[in-house]
């Protein structure tokens, strides 16, 4: 490895430091119950345990906890969790992306039209169960072959925020023409994180031989990252710190890509720039490329 090429557009994005921010300020951390992650990122959860917060698993987030206060993620809860835990009597500090708050809002709003709401995502991501958490008829999916012909007249569609555009177009094809009869309303809801991210790393894969994603394995915009890379056929490591690079894997390549997930610390991010330079240095003078993408 002799070069490293850093994505103009990577790393935390404004719901994420925000909802770190809200967390930071929180009083009592040992007496506020975290649903779930505040972000998906391994280094952030440890983070929050070692300020002594407690945290209800994500498969588990409908259980009221025992503390006084809950702090919602920025992936967001639905309005029928929120009123579970105002009845039980818990103050609530909410870190909710601002993003997904609007997408819940919109989510709603087609509902109270009268469409069929279809969102494309992962159906399982504790985003999406927050988004459909308030609606009565809905579709979640996350792949072309998953569109159905659905007994609605008018339908209603938008994206969980981290979507790839690419997979929420092809999704929304196979749904119109599923569908030919009816109306549609497709709304953007993808975040401009997202769409930045995905297009730095775009760009990035035209000029590198191998791309590190730092993120969250559980992260879904680090993993769409990811994916877009392999999409092209370009080896591709998603790691959460720079312990988990492999200086046998970088070896073959000339020219290494650096991007990172929205949940993504910035030291950690740092933490792998200077790795990589410093396995740059074992071979010939490194010219180190800025901001592309």
């Amino acid at each position: 490895m002799r070069n490293v090429v850093l994505a103009r557009s990577m790393g935390m994005c404004f719901g994420v430091r925000r909802a770190i921010r809200l967390a930071m300020e929180v009083a009592a951390p040992g007496q506020t119950t975290i649903l779930g992650s505040l972000a998906h990122n391994e280094e952030v959860e440890a983070e929050m345990a070692r300020r002594g917060f407690r945290a209800n698993p994500e498969s588990d987030r409908a259980r009221i906890p025992p503390t006084p206060v809950v702090l919602v993620p920025a992936h967001g809860i639905s309005q029928r969790d929120r009123r579970r835990l105002e009845d039980a009597g818990k103050e609530i500090v909410d870190a909710t992306c601002p993003m997904v708050r609007r997408i819940h809002e919109t989510a709603q709003a087609l509902h109270g039209q009268g469409f069929f709401v279809v969102v494309i995502g992962r159906r399982d991501h504790v985003e999406v169960q927050g988004i459909v958490g308030d609606l009565e008829r809905f579709a979640a999916l996350s792949d072309p072959a998953e569109a159905e012909r659905y007994e609605a007249a008018r339908l209603g569609v938008l994206c969980q925020s981290t979507t790839p555009p690419s997979l929420a177009q092809r999704v929304f094809r196979a749904i119109r023409a599923k569908n030919p009869g009816s109306e549609i309303r497709f709304v953007p809801t993808v975040c401009q994180a997202t769409l930045d991210r995905q297009a730095a790393a775009l760009s990035l894969l035209n000029v590198v031989d191998a791309l590190v994603v730092v993120g969250g394995r559980n992260s879904n915009n680090s993993l769409q990252l990811a994916n877009l890379a392999r999409s092209f056929e370009k080896p591709c490591a998603l790691i959460q710190n720079a312990g988990d690079l492999d200086p046998d894997w970088l070896a073959p390549f000339e020219e290494v890509g650096l991007t990172a997930g929205a949940s993504t610390p910035d030291r950690v991010i740092e933490s792998v720039h200077r790795r990589l330079l410093a396995l740059c240095a074992a071979s010939p003078p490194p010219q180190v490329l800025q901001a592309f993408g």
